[in-house]
């Protein structure tokens, strides 16, 4: 199965040369603010960490108020209600008694490493999201490489877990990183494999361009990847969407903190301060994969029926390109909050066979299919 892996492996590391000898590894669309010296890097780099953490920090303060209402909703019963209108300042009331409540560590803990895997865990998502575009000029640092920057700093997630496990010296701690570690490398595969078709399609890494592809055609639909290699990219769609609800610990994949098995995984010995980078980075990964299968299959920024030139060639168009892709990520969040109070937990190893007998040899023929597609037709004549 790593034969499959081989050509995106050689192209990155081809592109990355290419960028490396144009000594170019990133344009911030922040850095124009501050001037062009090479110190405007600085002041752009507050800011861009500024922006970012405000809003890796406050969605998801709405993502678990929704998530806690729509849970209620679907169980039949009414959720937070109490704390603020509709219930909406009872997260913020819960992410204070965080704040306050008491930080312990256990006493046979490795220290060092116990404190440090909620930052790495925390930190790998927030750097994610300086390449998600929202818009045409919408992005903090637009890169060739964005998609598999991405999914690369996104990694550094499993090794947090695996450490913040390790570190806690407790038995269920250190399965759950176990779980989490087996279960994120395995659909690391089927997920690759989906990127590298969105990439052969596009002929870019660059998440910004992919949506900019994606505009005209009809209905405004049709440039859409999951429009396009009928039924392979709509397939492609669905593997990518169910190795990302894995990649994010979301049910039924929630194996690495399951409570009615591992007490609760992980983060069992966590509280406090510490447990909240976790619970953050849940929420904010959830919104920011949500956000890259948004630019890759289902048209960035683009709307059916409105022009391309539109939505990236006004002020009032960029503002609507934003609205649109945030809207389109917060669908695919809801679904994975459906999806959570849906269905039950599946066992590990049912987990496994998922992935390694079902989406990865699916996502082979996908990937086969779209590399023979116009070749294909070609012969025919029909293209």
């Amino acid at each position: 199965m790593s034969f499959g892996l081989v050509p995106l492996i050689a192209a990155l590391n081809v592109r990355a040369a290419e960028v490396a000898q144009a000594g170019d590894a990133g344009e911030s669309a922040l850095r124009g603010l501050f001037g062009g010296s090479p110190w405007a890097a600085i002041p752009s780099a507050i800011v861009g960490f500024i922006l970012i953490f405000a809003v890796a920090g406050g969605l998801p303060v709405i993502l678990v108020w929704a998530e806690r209402r729509g849970a209620g909703r679907i169980q039949q019963r009414p959720g937070p209600n109490r704390v603020g209108p509709f219930g909406l300042f009872q997260t913020i009331a819960d992410g204070f008694k965080l704040m306050v409540k008491e930080d312990i560590i256990p006493a046979r803990a490795s220290r060092a490493l116990f404190m440090l895997a909620p930052g790495i865990v925390l930190a790998g998502v927030l750097g994610a999201f300086a390449m998600l575009p929202l818009s045409k000029n919408a992005i903090l640092v637009d890169t060739d490489l964005g998609v598999f920057l991405i999914f690369a700093l996104l990694s550094l997630g499993v090794i947090g877990v695996v450490i913040a496990g390790w570190a806690s010296n407790n038995k269920w701690s250190i399965l759950g990183a176990m779980r989490e570690a087996a279960q994120m490398v395995s659909y690391e595969i089927p997920l690759g494999i989906c990127v590298l078709v969105a990439v052969m399609h596009y002929g870019t890494l660059n998440l910004r361009e992919m949506c900019a592809m994606q505009a005209g055609g009809f209905a405004g639909i049709e440039n859409w990847l999951i429009c396009q290699y009928i039924p392979f990219g709509a397939i492609t769609f669905v593997i990518m969407y169910v190795a990302l609800l894995a990649n994010t610990k979301r049910a039924p994949f929630d194996l690495p903190e399951a409570e009615s098995e591992l007490v609760s995984g992980f983060h069992t010995e966590y509280s406090g301060i510490r447990f909240s980078f976790f619970f953050l980075e849940e929420y904010a990964a959830m919104f920011l994969v949500s956000g890259v299968i948004v630019c890759t299959h289902l048209g960035g920024w683009n709307l059916p029926f409105v022009s391309g030139e539109f939505m990236t060639g006004s002020l009032v168009g960029q503002i609507l390109s934003a609205l649109v892709v945030i809207t389109k990520a917060l669908f695919l969040v809801w679904v994975m909050i459906w999806v959570r109070w849906t269905l039950p937990r599946i066992r590990i190893d049912q987990v496994m066979n998922l992935c390694y007998k079902y989406l990865t040899p699916i996502s082979f023929v996908c990937l086969l299919a779209v590399t023979l597609w116009k070749p294909f037709w070609g012969w025919l004549g029909l293209m």
